[in-house]
């Protein structure tokens, strides 16, 4: 019997059986994985709390013949309190969701772990604008999985870029005013600033950052679409995200 050892953070939960859950943990060591929580539902057990919606901690699994079983569990931080707040448990949800559709299961991402546990952190704390740290964190999904964009060059004919008003979906990067333009979108010239510098900060240091809103509309709509093309289902949480930014913008016009 294999037994593993790791850090990890609860991304899903599905209840089975009378006592028992399926929890899916994106783990530091191995990645994405679907586990068995014996007895997690009842309230006295002690995977009870380790297996609730974003908590963070060492777990101890083994492997069984298609799913992991979980051995033992200790809390390293629970983030239950971004359950309290439907702003903090969208954006939550949907930074899970995204490692959820970009990672196939048993693939390790080192990088992309510290990224989500980052950004719960950040949330967390209320260190940051969450909107902007939503279009930080999708650029660094995007990069860890191989769709990040060339921002530093032509895309097509890798002339450096000083400035840059024309994303191509087809070629992952902004072109040059010399190069044909297809299958891409036009932005602003600060908003392509504003992506490549996101691209270049830790995510940690977001909280710098101060994007007006102009330019995380044009963010949030160029992200999407390139993580609507590149994975295999478009993030339901992209949807009720749109609808809380609508919300928040009517509210404002009042």
């Amino acid at each position: 019997m294999s037994i593993f050892k790791s850090r990890a953070v609860v991304i899903k939960t599905q209840d089975i059986k009378e006592a028992d859950k399926l929890v899916w943990l994106f783990s530091e060591k191995l990645g994405k994985i679907s586990t068995i929580a014996k007895g997690a539902k009842k309230s006295r057990n002690n995977l009870f709390t380790t297996t609730l919606q974003f908590c963070y901690g060492d777990y101890v699994v083994y492997k069984g013949k298609s799913l992991y079983t979980i051995n033992e569990s200790r809390i390293i931080d629970s983030f239950q309190d971004l359950l309290n707040d439907l702003d903090t448990l969208t954006y939550a949800s949907y930074f899970c969701e995204l490692i959820d559709i970009c990672m196939q299961d048993e693939e390790s991402n080192r990088e992309l772990f510290r990224h989500l546990v980052t950004a719960f952190y950040l949330i967390k704390n209320k260190a940051v604008d969450m909107e902007t740290l939503a279009r930080a964190y999708e650029i660094k999904v995007l990069e860890a999985t191989g769709y990040g964009l060339n921002l530093e060059k032509c895309c097509m004919c890798k002339k450096k870029l000083n400035h840059c008003n024309y994303i191509s979906f087809q070629y992952s990067g902004g072109t040059c005013s010399d190069c044909e333009r297809v299958n891409g979108t036009y932005i602003s010239n600060a908003t392509y600033n504003a992506l490549r510098y996101l691209s270049r900060i830790p995510l940690e240091n977001v909280y710098r950052i101060s994007l007006s809103e102009e330019i995380k509309k044009e963010l949030y709509k160029i992200l999407s679409l390139i993580i609507s093309q590149n994975y295999f289902r478009k993030p339901k949480s992209l949807d009720t995200l749109s609808y809380l930014l609508n919300f928040q913008n009517n509210q404002d016009e009042f």
